[in-house]
């Protein structure tokens, strides 16, 4: 359970422990706590920065990450967040090509490390991948738009999900990443930072066509 800051309301947040592997835990992946309470998360200061400003910010070199097939064909969670036009959305209005969704937040260092690198795979592979970060933060917009506005990012766009509903149904760690097929079937995830311009990447991707 996790109360919000100045909301009397209780959130149903499940476990650290449940959400991630043992391996995340013994800490050989690098990856953010999903529990952290929003008097914890970055405020408007502190989240708006770029990229490579992030404090202690890990370089491109020391990315820590886990690929799991575990849920390999299960469907995407039909679950609503909000697009950049703050109309809500579902996963499957991207389907009819490969999707990549991104999960994060700004106050996540291994997060905004790895987001310019997944800016250039979207504007790479335009028109045959669909990239989307769908952003954490439980403040929503209030955080996520004025850090958009200085991370110098040329093709992503501000998804929110300040509920984290596609955590939840992820049920892992921040950053996750997972790839879903044509036909929304999920075919891999990432847990932790990778370089998305890497070789690595580039074959994980080629495993759905994108």
């Amino acid at each position: 359970m996790l109360l919000l800051s100045g909301d009397s309301a209780i959130r149903r947040v499940p476990s650290l422990y449940a959400a991630i592997p043992a391996l995340l835990l013994a800490g050989s992946v690098a990856g953010c706590d999903r529990e952290k309470a929003q008097s914890e998360q970055a405020g408007a200061d502190q989240a708006n920065i770029a990229a490579a400003q992030a404090p202690h910010g890990r370089g491109i070199e020391s990315f820590e990450h886990e690929v799991m097939r575990g849920s390999a064909g299960k469907p995407a969670p039909a679950a609503a967040f909000r697009g950049p036009d703050d109309a809500p959305v579902t996963l499957a209005a991207f389907r009819g090509r490969p999707l990549l969704v991104n999960l994060w937040a700004t106050w996540c260092v291994p997060c905004v490390a790895e987001m310019p690198t997944l800016d250039r795979l979207a504007a790479a592979r335009s028109g045959k991948l669909s990239v989307i970060a769908v952003a954490q933060d439980l403040q929503g917009a209030d955080v996520v738009d004025p850090w958009f506005q200085k991370a110098g990012l040329t093709t992503l766009q501000p998804y929110l999900d300040p509920e984290n509903h596609l955590l939840d149904a992820a049920n892992s760690a921040l950053p996750t990443s997972i790839l879903y097929d044509a036909e929304g079937r999920e075919v891999w995830r990432v847990v932790g930072a990778i370089d998305w311009q890497g070789k690595e990447a580039e074959a994980l991707l080629a495993e759905a066509g994108a």
